[in-house]
């Protein structure tokens, strides 16, 4: 009975344990291989600059709706800023080039893209009052409230049937 849990459990090593630890060394020795400093190709502090949609923020007061949005690198004058129906339309290209050298090794990156973003106007907002500027990277859009249209409100009877009694 000692010979066959002895069988058993050489047949376990070889055919089951085995594989997987020379599959493990084999792994190992890759991943000695791999200098110990790759460079990123796209550091995480850049990350958020190459989003394909820019960040937007919005906020309002009883006068007006703030449209806040980060296009970092991009010139005012590579943004397409239209009103097209009901809808904001934001569109640009990000170009982006990045050099770098160190002692072992050097990188240069180019980065290119197209975004574009469209928001709804509020029901409320005066499209043809609309302005814009940009400083720092953010793009700022203000756009004016019709207080008319904003304390406009009217009551909406419902119809139905009565209850049965």
């Amino acid at each position: 009975m000692q010979r066959r849990s002895d069988a058993a459990r050489q047949y376990f090593t070889d055919h089951v344990v085995e594989p997987f630890t020379r599959m493990r060394d084999e792994v190992e020795q890759m991943m000695g291989d791999i200098p110990t400093r790759w460079p990123s190709p796209y550091p995480a502090s850049r990350l958020a600059t190459l989003a394909p949609f820019p960040a937007i923020e919005m906020t309002e007061t009883d006068d007006t709706y703030k449209v806040s949005v980060e296009v970092p690198g991009v010139a005012p004058g590579e943004i397409d800023l239209s009103v097209q129906q009901d809808m904001l339309v934001i569109k640009g290209e990000k170009r982006e080039e990045h050099e770098e050298k160190g002692r072992d090794f050097s990188r240069s990156e180019r980065v290119y893209g197209s975004f574009e973003r469209r928001l709804r106007l509020p029901d409320d907002a005066r499209s043809e009052d609309i302005e814009a500027s940009s400083r720092d990277g953010v793009l700022t859009i203000a756009i004016p409230r019709d207080s008319e249209s904003r304390n406009a409100a009217r009551h909406i009877p419902i119809k139905g049937h009565e209850a049965a009694k």
